[in-house]
């Protein structure tokens, strides 16, 4: 079954909290030493292609950048590759914190 493309921060993050997602995070490194949002797990986007392993199929898995862009292309490459549960975080970290999640800095 396919997930929504697109999703909120605050359903993403109801989902994570839940435990029935997982939440990747596709910036640079540098970037996620600036902020990262708490149970992240880092996959640079150049780094997608061979740590597909890493990534689940059989549960959904949120993606991230900072501003939705970089994480939309993700998503969809990871569609094409068997994740039909990839969702995008509409507006990345920076909507996240605007809605007041978490964010370690």
């Amino acid at each position: 079954m396919e997930s929504p493309l697109e999703a909120t921060p605050a359903d993403a993050f109801a989902a994570v909290e839940a435990g029935s997602a997982v939440l990747i995070d596709v910036r640079e490194p540098w970037e996620h030493a600036q902020a990262r949002i708490p149970g992240a797990v880092l996959i640079p986007m150049g780094e997608v292609p061979d740590r597909l392993a890493e990534i689940p199929a059989d549960r959904d898995v949120y993606v991230h950048c900072r501003v939705g862009q970089r994480s939309a292309k993700v998503v969809a490459y990871l569609r094409e590759h068997g994740r039909p549960r990839t969702i995008n975080v509409a507006g990345g970290i920076e909507a996240w914190q605007d809605a007041a999640l978490p964010v370690t800095e």
